[in-house]
């Protein structure tokens, strides 16, 4: 059974960087698209970034021009690249991964376990 494993989260000050990784541990399939998702205390889950199979790539407004998701299909792993952080990014970040299942007829979510990414002011 295939797992995300995420990396990289933390504490920083408003205006640095972090690079979060998620791993794909084990077999989970045929990817359609990954992508990043986060949670802040009392609001929802919302997207950040995402990127297909093909590259495409698609960011909330909140994060375009300071956050960058990119994937290495060798290592099996995607990142997000975040710049210029603000205090409103805290949240605890998620991995997620759509995969196909059914030959295509259906998709199934894996999600990793979250890293918490803190932005101080």
């Amino acid at each position: 059974q295939g797992q995300l494993v995420e990396s990289g989260g933390g504490l920083v000050q408003a205006g640095g960087s972090l690079r979060l990784s998620c791993a794909v541990s084990g077999n989970i399939g045929s990817i359609i698209v990954m992508g990043w998702y986060r949670q802040a205390p009392a609001k929802q889950r919302e997207l950040v970034a995402q990127i297909t199979s093909g590259g495409s790539t698609n960011y909330a407004d909140s994060v375009k021009g300071r956050f960058t998701v990119s994937r290495d299909n060798a290592k099996n792993t995607l990142y997000l690249q975040m710049n210029t952080l603000k205090p409103e990014d805290t949240a605890a970040y998620y991995c997620n991964a759509v995969v196909e299942r059914l030959g295509g007829l259906s998709q199934y979510p894996y999600w990793g376990q979250g890293t918490q990414v803190t932005v101080s002011s």
